[in-house]
């Protein structure tokens, strides 16, 4: 396994314009991360998406560091309008983009939600074809430019494990698997070490991120949480600081034969360089 860490780790300095998605790779390589990945390009004023891959790549290879992963926005129902085959074009316009970033994996997100009010008698598995179709087009598209496509657990639609596993398994081609964010199912509710073996199989590529946790019988928390699908309360943390089983989901994963990218994902409220350099050092003792 090797270490990553995701450009979205760096969102409140990127916010705060202090930092761009092309500083912080020296700042990655600094903590001693092997690769990075990026989330959704945010472009420079008068540079084109191609562009800014291209300058990013160039970057990345100066500074010695793996670009592990392009991860992109998609809504497979609600998309361009409703559009599906415009949506996968959509995506497949990212395939091209990982390409130029010099990536092997792209992860793109299924859906969030049933569009407006449109859901009426429908659930995962009325709209699982179409899931499946949109996946399996650009998985195909992505695989002659040897790129390997994912879907993460994230979103809450698409966030159970059994529906993850459920799409991998519809779609049956070995260019598309998982993303696997160990700490996204407590997201709705899952028990991590459940879910992470079950998935453990299908992954392409990993997150690592902790949480804390409040009950919802104890009431808001207040700022810096949200709640889950089924009530309870989530802020994130450091790795290692809060809930997340990490050593047993990354065991997990090891025992199914995985051996890619363990990436940081921060999102917690603590401050950030100490939280990436604790965050990094624990990922580097799973390794």
């Amino acid at each position: 396994m090797k270490t990553a860490i995701s450009s979205y780790s760096f969102a409140r300095l990127m916010n705060g314009q202090d930092e761009t998605q092309l500083s912080v790779i020296a700042k990655a390589k600094e903590l001693g991360f092997a690769a990075i990945e990026f989330t959704d390009l945010t472009l420079p004023q008068g540079c084109t998406e191609a562009e800014y891959a291209v300058r990013l790549k160039a970057e990345a290879d100066r500074c010695g560091l793996e670009i592990a992963c392009y991860s992109v926005g998609a809504d497979l129902l609600g998309g361009c309008g409703g559009d599906l085959e415009a949506e996968i074009d959509r995506v497949k316009g990212k395939v091209d983009i990982a390409a130029l970033l010099g990536t092997k994996l792209l992860r793109h997100d299924a859906a969030f939600a049933f569009p407006g009010n449109s859901r009426q008698y429908q659930g995962f598995s009325n709209v699982l074809p179409r899931f499946a179709k949109g996946c399996l087009a650009i998985t195909e598209y992505a695989a002659h430019k040897g790129i390997r496509t994912m879907v993460e657990n994230h979103g809450l639609f698409c966030q159970d494990s059994e529906r993850v596993e459920l799409l991998v398994n519809t779609v049956a081609h070995p260019n598309f698997g998982l993303l696997v964010d160990i700490g996204n199912f407590l997201c709705v509710d899952e028990n991590p070490i459940t879910a992470v073996g079950r998935c453990a199989p299908y992954a392409f590529h990993v997150h690592v991120k902790d949480f804390l946790y409040k009950s919802g019988q104890e009431g808001d928390p207040g700022e810096g949480f949200f709640g889950t699908r089924g009530g309870a309360f989530l802020r994130g943390t450091v790795a290692g600081h809060g809930v997340v089983p990490i050593s047993q989901c990354v065991r997990a994963l090891k025992n199914a034969g995985y051996d890619g990218y363990l990436t940081l994902e921060f999102e917690g409220q603590e401050e950030i360089e100490y939280a990436l350099r604790a965050g990094a050092a624990a990922v580097a003792k799973l390794v």
